[in-house]
C-alpha cells in the first residue's frame, strides 16, 4: 500500500579525468558509452507518432541531485533500461548550472547513486554495489582534479547513507551491522523475535540494525558511535563541524510505534543527547526528510508528522528546535499541507522547503519565525527535489505532463532547463492532452482528478475509456509525466484519473475521511469523475475499464463489487480480505491503529474486506498481478481474489512475476505488465490491434 569551492572548469585535462572515472578506476582511457548518447534534434524533421511500448526502454528516470559548494557544479542520477543484462542501471551525471558540460561520471558497467560533493569542491561520493565481495552499497571517492575512483573502507553490512563533515575530512555513515555468520547446518531455520518482523524487499527482519559511524576519509579508519536493537537513519553535519544530528526510535519496543527522536552526536562526548521526539512514518514514506542545520550550527529544521492515531493520513510539518534542546516550534501548523525536503536561506533567516498541494508540489519558504508561506515557483509542475546554491538560487528536478523529470535551474520568475535526457525520444512523438477536472461526489465533496484524450480526439466521438487509480493511498496523482497515461491514449483510450479521499495534496481532514473504511467514500469519488468523462461525451458509457497497483488495486475491487458498468478491471498486488492481510504484510502497526485486532473489531474488518466476502458480486472480467516477493501486500491476497472469481465463475486470470517485490525491478517484467494492461482492456473494451495501430 504505502507503498552539498573552486568552481569545475571543463578543460580538455578534467574531460579526460572523468572519462576514465566513467568506468570506477579504469587503468586506460576509455570512450563514453553509446548508451549515453543523447543527440537533441536541431529541428522536429522526424515522423510524429504516439507513444509507443517501446519507448519504456528509452525513457530515462532523473532522480538524485547534488550541488557542489561553488554552486556552479551539480551532479545528478539517471536511471536507464539496460536490456542486455534485464536490469535498470543508475548513473551519475555532471553538469554545469549554465547547462554545459553534461557528461557521465560512472558507467553503466554498475549502479552508482547518492552523489555528494566534499565541501572543498575537490571530491564526488557515491554509493555503488559494484563489488561482488561485498554486502551493500560501498562509498567510493572520484578525485575531481584526475585520478581512479577509489573506494572508502568497507561495511560489512552496507552503507545506508553518508554525509560529508565541514572540513571534508570525515564522513558520518549509516550503515547496516555485519551480517550474522552463516550457519554450518545446511538449511538453517529462521528464527523470528520481532513484532514488525518483515518488509518488502528487506524480506524477514532480525536484529541486523543500522548505525552510525564515523569514518576517516584520510586514514581510512572508522569508528561506530552508536550501538543498540535500534536504527538510526538522515545523518546531518552542523556547519561548525562540532556534532551530528540523526533520527533513531528508542522509546519502548522501536517497532510498535512511529516515534522518532532527534538526536544530537556531539563528536567530544561518547552519547547523544535527546533533542526531541515526534510522530513521523518510516517504511517507505518519502516525508522522512534528514535534519538540517541553520548555517550558524544553532538550530535544526526537519518535518514532524501529526496525531499518531492519523498515521500516514497526518500532514507533515515544518518543525525547529535549537540544539541546546527545548520546545520544538511547527512552522507550518496552519499551513494543513504537506512539506518535506527543508533547506535553511544562506542568511539563516528562511527555510525552503517542497510543497504538497493539490495537484502539484511547489518548492515554498517561509521565516525562521513561521508566519506565511511564500510560494516560489507556481504553474502545473511538480518538483521532487531541490538544491540551494550561493544567494539561494536553486537547483531542481521538475517534471510536467508532457516531460519527465530533468534538472532546472530557477532564477527568479525564469526557470532554464539544464539536462535533456528524455528529448531525443519525445522529439518525435505527440503526446496526449492532460485537462484537469474536478467533479462532485455523492455527497457533494470536490474531487480533483485528470482527463486524458488521445493527440487526434474527433469531437462528438466516444471512446474506450479507463480509469485509474493511485496507490498509497496517501499520495496524489500531480502534474507530472505520467507514461502510461499516454500509452493508453496512443492506443485510443481516454483516460480517467483522479485523487478521491484518502489522497494527500488537500488537507488532512481530506485523506483521513477514509480510515477504516476504505473503498467507500473513496470510491464514489473516483466514479464521480467516470461520471464526469461520460458527460462531457468523451467516455463511452459500454466501454469501461478501471484498474491500479496497491492501494490503487484494493479501490478497484471495492469498486467493481459495488458498481458492475466496467467491462475490465486489473487489480494489480491489491487484496480484499484483511484478515489474511494481519500479520503476512508489513503494515500491523497501521492495521492496529487504523483498524484494530481482529479479535476485538472483527466487525471493522469485515466491513473493509468487501470485496472477497461479497466477491459474488463481482461480474467483471479481472485480471491481478503481483510480485512473488512481494512484502507489502503479498501474494496471498491476489490469490484469494483469484480464486473467489474462478470459483463464482467471473473470468479472471492471475499473472505472478517471479523475484519481484511490490515495486517491479527488471525491465522484462515491466514491459510485460504494460503489455498484458493493453491486451487485457483491449480484448475486453472491443480495441482490436488494427484500432491500436491507427492510433
Amino acid at each position: 500500500m504505502h507503498s552539498a569551492a573552486p568552481v569545475l572548469r571543463f578543460s580538455v585535462a578534467v574531460r579526460r579525468s572523468l572519462v576514465m572515472l566513467c568506468v570506477f578506476g579504469c587503468t586506460q582511457m576509455c570512450a563514453v558509452s553509446d548508451a549515453y548518447s543523447n543527440p537533441i534534434p536541431s529541428t522536429l524533421t522526424q515522423l510524429q507518432t504516439p507513444i509507443q511500448l517501446a519507448d519504456l526502454a528509452s525513457l530515462r528516470e532523473v532522480t538524485g541531485l547534488a550541488l557542489a559548494p561553488d554552486g556552479e557544479s551539480l551532479a545528478y542520477t539517471v536511471s536507464y533500461t539496460d536490456s542486455v543484462e534485464d536490469k535498470m542501471k543508475t548513473v551519475v551525471w555532471l553538469a554545469r548550472r549554465d547547462g554545459s558540460g553534461h557528461m557521465p561520471a560512472t558507467s553503466l558497467m554498475t549502479s552508482a547513486d547518492h552523489p555528494r560533493f566534499s565541501p572543498d569542491g575537490t571530491h564526488l561520493a557515491v554509493l555503488s554495489e559494484r563489488d561482488p565481495q561485498t554486502t551493500g552499497a560501498q562509498i567510493y571517492l572520484l578525485d575531481r582534479r584526475g585520478g581512479e575512483a577509489q573506494a572508502a573502507p568497507v561495511f560489512k553490512g552496507g552503507v545506508i547513507d553518508f554525509v560529508w563533515s565541514p572540513d571534508s575530512k570525515k564522513m558520518a555513515v549509516i550503515a547496516l551491522d555485519p551480517p550474522e555468520e552463516a550457519s554450518a547446518a545446511k538449511d538453517p531455520p529462521l528464527v523470528i523475535d520481532r513484532y514488525y518482523f518483515k518488509e518488502d524487499v528487506s524480506g524477514y527482519l532480525r536484529h541486523q540494525r543500522a548505525h552510525l559511524y564515523l569514518l576517516n576519509v584520510a586514514t581510512g579508519t572508522t569508528q561506530q558511535l552508536t550501538r543498540g536493537d535500534f536504527d538510526e537513519r538522515s545523518p546531518a553535519w552542523s556547519p561548525d563541524g562540532d556534532s551530528i544530528a540523526y533520527y533513531s526510535k528508542r522509546v519502548g519496543d522501536p517497532d510498535r510505534g512511529e516515534t522518532f527522536g532527534l538526536y544530537l552526536q556531539h563528536l567530544t562526548s561518547t552519547t547523544s543527547q535527546l533533542l526531541t521526539t515526534f510522530t513521523g512514518e518510516s517504511g517507505d514514506s518519502e516525508f522522512m526528510s534528514a535534519p538540517v542545520f541553520s548555517p550558524d550550527s544553532k538550530t535544526l529544521a526537519f518535518i514532524s508528522g501529526g496525531d499518531p492515531a492519523l498515521i500516514w493520513y497526518a500532514v507533515h510539518r515544518l518543525t525547529t528546535i535549537a540544539v541546546t534542546g527545548g520546545t520544538a516550534a511547527i512552522l507550518t501548523r496552519e499551513l494543513d499541507r504537506n512539506v518535506l525536503n527543508p533547506r535553511w536561506s544562506a542568511d539563516g533567516k528562511s527555510i525552503y522547503f517542497l510543497l504538497e498541494d493539490d495537484r502539484n508540489q511547489q518548492i515554498a519558504s517561509v521565516s525562521r519565525t513561521g508566519g506565511a508561506v511564500t510560494t516560489l515557483t507556481s504553474g502545473r509542475r511538480t518538483f521532487s527535489a531541490f538544491e540551494l546554491g550561493p544567494k539561494d538560487r536553486i537547483t531542481a528536478l521538475e517534471s510536467n505532463p508532457s516531460r519527465p523529470f530533468e534538472v532546472v535551474a530557477i532564477d527568479g520568475h525564469n526557470t532554464k532547463q539544464l539536462s535533456h535526457q528524455n528529448d531525443a525520444w519525445l522529439s518525435h512523438r505527440t503526446l496526449a492532452t492532460v485537462d484537469e477536472v474536478s467533479a462532485k461526489s455523492a455527497d457533494g465533496t470536490r474531487v480533483s482528478g485528470y482527463l486524458v484524450t488521445p493527440a487526434n480526439l474527433v469531437a462528438g466521438k466516444r471512446y474506450p475509456t479507463i480509469l485509474r487509480i493511485h496507490g498509497g493511498p496517501t499520495s496524489q496523482y500531480s502534474n507530472a509525466f505520467e507514461f502510461d497515461w499516454q500509452l493508453y491514449a496512443a492506443h485510443g483510450y481516454v483516460v480517467v484519473a483522479g485523487n478521491p479521499r484518502g489522497s494527500s495534496g488537500r488537507g488532512e481532514a481530506y485523506a483521513a475521511a477514509i480510515t477504516a473504511d476504505w473503498g467507500h467514500r473513496d470510491g464514489e469519488d473516483v466514479l464521480s469523475l467516470v461520471d464526469l468523462a461520460v458527460a462531457k461525451g468523451v467516455a463511452d458509457p459500454a466501454r469501461l475499464g478501471i484498474g491500479g497497483w496497491s492501494y490503487g488495486a484494493i479501490l478497484t475491487e471495492n469498486v467493481i463489487v459495488r458498481d458492475t458498468r466496467f467491462k475490465a478491471a486489473i487489480a494489480g498486488a491489491g487484496g480484499g480480505n484483511w484478515l489474511a492481510g494481519y500479520g503476512t504484510d508489513m503494515y500491523v502497526r497501521g492495521y492496529e491503529t487504523e483498524v484494530g485486532v481482529p479479535w476485538k473489531n472483527l466487525d471493522t474488518y469485515l466491513k473493509i474486506s468487501t470485496p472477497f466476502l461479497h466477491a459474488d458480486r463481482i461480474t467483471t472480467p479481472t485480471l491481478f498481478m503481483v510480485g512473488d516477493k512481494d512484502f507489502n501486500v503479498p501474494l496471498l491476497n491476489s490469490e484469494q481474489m483469484y480464486e473467489a472469481l474462478r470459483s463464482v465463475g467471473t473470468e479472471t486470470q492471475l499473472v505472478i512475476y517471479p523475484n519481484e517485490f511490490h515495486g517491479f525491478r527488471r525491465p522484462s517484467h515491466l514491459t510485460d505488465r504494460l503489455a498484458r494492461y493493453l491486451d487485457w482492456y483491449g480484448k475486453h473494451l472491443g480495441v482490436t490491434e488494427a484500432a491500436n495501430a491507427a492510433h
